[in-house]
Formats: C-alpha cells, structure tokens, sequence
C-alpha cells in the first residue's frame, strides 16, 4: 500500500470514526426534538453545503473533528435587535414566516416594514414593531426564518433548544456521542469475525503454513492435538503456551486425524525474540453467536485495557512522554493501514474505543464534562448558572489545546528528530 492509499486509510478511518461520534449526539438530540442547525464533519472553514430539512450539513476544510451545532448553543438569535429596521412576511392564517433583516428594502411586495419595538423569539413568539408611527404586535411562526444577506437562520422556541429540554433528554444527548463509538467498535469486531473468522480455543489446528515445522513434520489442518510431549492439551492456549516456551526444541505431538490415534516428532522454530513457533494458526468459526460473542468480548476487553492504561497515567506509572497525538495516531494508522484490512479495521475499533472512552473523562469541554454539569444540575435541582458553565468549559478547552500540543511535540520528536 502506498503513501496515497495510507493517506487515503487515514482519512477514512478518522472520518467514520467522528461521523458515527456526530450521529449519536445528532439522532438523539432530534429524537428529543433539539433543533440541529448544523451537522459538520471537520474544522474551519466550510467548503461543501447542503440544506435538508432544519439542518445543514457541511464539510469544513481540517479534516479533524465534527460538530452538531444544537439551537441554544450558539448566539444567532443576536442578528436580530430593538431599533432595526426590517420586514416580515406572513402565511395565509397571518403568522410571520420571515423576518427580513436587510431593511425594508429587502421585502416583497407583500411585505411590512416597520422598526423593531419589542419581540420574543423562545415563550411568546411575537414581535411588535413600529409602523407609521403605531405599534403592531405580531405573531411568529414556530420555524419562522431570520433572513440576512440571503441566508436563513431558523428561529428556536425554547422547547426547541438544547436548555430547554429536560435533564434526562440532555443527558441521553450527549451520552449518544461517546456511546455510538463503543457501538462503532463492536460492529468492526464483528466484521471481522464474519469475514476473517473467530479464532476457537480448541486444541484443533488450522492452516499449516507450507515449509512451517508443523507442515515438514506432516501435521495437517483439522488435525486434533491430544497432548505434547505426552501431556495432554485441551485448549488453543495450552498449544500456544508450550511451543513458545519450547524455542529449538523437538516436543512430541500425540494428535488424532480421521479417528486414528499418530505420534510425530516436531522441531521448534524461534523468531527474533526467542519465542518459539510451528507455523501453525488456531482454526477458525463463522457461527454467528461465536462471532457476535467475539465482538462483545474484544469490545470489553480492550475498554478494560485502555482504562487500566488511564489508571495508570493518572497515578503518574505513565507520563506525558509516553502518550502520542494526533501526528503520531495518523502514523500508525498509516502503517496498519499498509498491513492489511483486518489489522486496519481492528485499529479502528481500538481508537474508536478509545474516542469514547476519552469523551467520557469529567473534564471541561469534552461530553464527560458536561455530563458532569448535567449530573450537579440533577442533584442541585437547578441549573448552573451558563456563562459561569461557559467559562470552565472555554478553559478546558484551552487545556485540551495544550496538551494536544504538548504531546504532538512529543510525536514530532519521537518520529522525526531522532
């Protein structure tokens, strides 16, 4: 695989991997009726468009990250304010369906014009303006438009907005982020199983690789290993554990092959780290159970490593020299991507894991942390107050940005200057 289709491996795997992060956050905020203005997947500026219902979806130019925008998250309802001139269109029943924000102008024939007194945009859904010198109240349609310079910017009634929702729809929300990564993973582990097969934990041999020890001593596939130098064996792993331990050794393999009962000298072979190897794998099971049992099992397990690897970041076994960012997550990628599929697809749930495990640390500015808010939210029975809420998140972020270049420093010199 070239330098092109690393890039290319590269490019997929952290896209799928924020797209299904962005989808959980966005399926269940509009399950709960949130308004999502936007659906981005990268940062900065916006390169690629399209409006489908309520919700833009874009493509921004860094390809790192993803955002859904959520109505109440960001200041847009700003654009409109007291004393501006502007015009509003109505329906057929006489509720307001555009406010146009670019003067009176900007209206239809069938627009009003007049100066803005007075409005609500959350509970009341009006807006009273100044015509001719008389003020006019009128009543606003629930996805009634804020029109400037040609773009629309939907209004969110407060039961359309992420605050307005109760701490429960909030939370499931935000949850859904980090859960559809886990999600993530347990379907590449199952891909896996489905098209590679699970390895069983059955002292049976699978495919002998030609010339391989095993192969010169006249061991087939299917064959039953009963015992090694006459102790018996009921497991893959008991195989494994003695022939590694056994490097340069001849062990004596008792195996059964279509009923009958053979005996045959095998000699070791060792790799470069002294292990010892016969060339031969496990076999394999497509059953659907073993496979859906696989994939729940290496979800679980690889969790359980990565918090363990956490722990001990945490208690100082691991410091910051030892961690990578992203310049040196890409790297791997690129080489596991250079190594096969089923390596790149198990990498893949391995980050995707590890994407939903990290979203979850209480710190400000990741979902952990504002699951922590929601949870002090739930237990104080009132909300935090949002800009002081807005500041502890501002400088985790201002943390997280830090540290993303500290150990991208690290990165840099442990792959390049050295």
């Amino acid at each position: 695989m070239d330098s092109v289709e690393s890039i290319l491996a590269i490019v997929v795997v952290f896209g799928v991997l924020v797209f299904v992060h962005e989808l959980g956050h966005f399926l269940l905020a509009k399950k709960a009726g949130i308004l999502c203005r936007e659906f981005a997947l990268g940062m900065g500026p916006k390169i690629f468009r399209v409006k489908r219902g309520e919700t833009e979806y874009t493509l921004r130019l860094l390809p790192i990250g993803g955002l859904v925008r959520m109505a109440g998250e960001d200041p847009e309802m700003d654009m409109l304010k007291p004393h501006m001139e502007v015009s509003v269109e109505r329906d057929a029943v006489g509720k307001v369906t555009h406010i146009l924000l670019d003067g009176p102008s900007a209206g239809s024939a069938r627009a009003i014009s007049g100066t803005v007194v007075d409005f609500d945009l959350e509970q009341a859904l009006n807006l009273t303006l100044e015509i001719d010198g008389e003020q006019r109240t009128f009543s606003l349609h629930p996805q009634a438009q804020l029109v400037k310079d040609g773009q629309e910017v939907q209004i969110a009634p407060l039961n359309r907005q992420f605050k307005g929702k109760t701490v429960s729809q909030r939370f499931w929300a935000i949850f859904a982020g980090p859960a559809a990564n886990f999600i993530l993973a347990f379907l590449l582990f199952v891909a896996i199983g489905l098209i590679y097969g699970v390895p069983k934990d059955i002292p049976y041999l699978g495919e002998v690789r030609a010339g391989g020890p095993a192969a010169q001593a006249g061991l087939h596939q299917g064959d039953k290993v009963i015992a090694i130098q006459g102790k018996p064996v009921a497991s893959w792993k008991e195989i494994v554990e003695i022939v590694s331990q056994s490097p340069g050794k001849e062990l004596t393999f008792d195996y059964e092959r279509n009923g009958q009962r053979h005996t045959v000298p095998v000699k070791v072979a060792k790799d470069e780290n002294n292990v010892g190897k016969i060339m031969v794998s496990n076999s394999l099971t497509y059953a659907p159970g073993e496979v859906l049992k696989y994939g729940a099992s290496s979800t679980y397990e690889f969790t359980m490593m990565i918090l363990k690897s956490l722990g001990m970041l945490f208690t100082g076994s691991v410091g910051l020299n030892d961690l990578s960012g992203p310049v040196g997550i890409f790297k791997m990628t690129g080489e596991f991507a250079q190594q096969g599929l089923a390596i790149l697809m198990k990498w893949a749930a391995v980050l995707s894991i590890n994407l939903g495990l990290f979203n979850l640390l209480p710190l400000p500015a990741l979902d952990g942390g504002r699951l922590a808010f929601l949870a002090v939210e739930a237990l104080r029975g009132r909300p935090i107050d949002p800009h002081k809420e807005g500041m502890v998140h501002f400088l985790g972020f201002a943390f997280l940005m830090l540290l993303i270049l500290v150990v991208t420093w690290n990165d840099l010199q442990r792959f390049f200057f050295q």
